[in-house]
């Protein structure tokens, strides 16, 4: 089990913007790839959900931008755990760029857990809770 994971990115042409740095959209896309990514080495994969009939919808993002991200960058998103609900989860994010050890962005989801068939709020179950270590929040 990995309470703190690294997702390694590479800036490709498409994520770049007509100011010439990543668009803000990517960094969103990279906050739920890292946390899918996370999900799945902790043991539930997108496919374990579906089968399960239950899985996690954002209800909040919060991205504070630092620095931009330029072309062909090596990026690593660090992602956690950092609260549990009863239905819900906040996962934080520290997006760098360790070329220079440059904080891009600090960044937090709020995971509403739901019901794949009905759409509603849903107990987030033992076996999904047992498979992540919170780590305390970050103001």
């Amino acid at each position: 089990m990995s309470a703190i994971y690294l997702h390694e990115v590479t800036v490709t042409p498409d994520n770049i913007d007509r100011q010439g740095h990543v668009n803000n959209l990517v960094y969103v896309r990279w906050m739920q790839d890292a946390g899918v990514a996370h999900s799945s080495a902790n043991g539930w994969t997108p496919e374990r959900y579906e089968e399960a009939g239950i899985g996690w919808v954002a209800k909040t993002h919060f991205i504070d931008y630092q620095k931009p991200a330029f072309e062909a960058e090596e990026i690593v998103v660090r992602t956690w755990v950092a609260e549990f609900k009863r239905a819900s989860s906040v996962r934080q994010y520290r997006i760098m760029r360790p070329a220079d050890d440059t904080l891009l962005a600090i960044a937090e989801t709020n995971w509403a857990f739901v019901n794949l068939t009905t759409r509603a709020p849903a107990r987030i179950p033992p076996g999904v809770r047992e498979c992540f270590e919170v780590v305390e929040l970050e103001e």
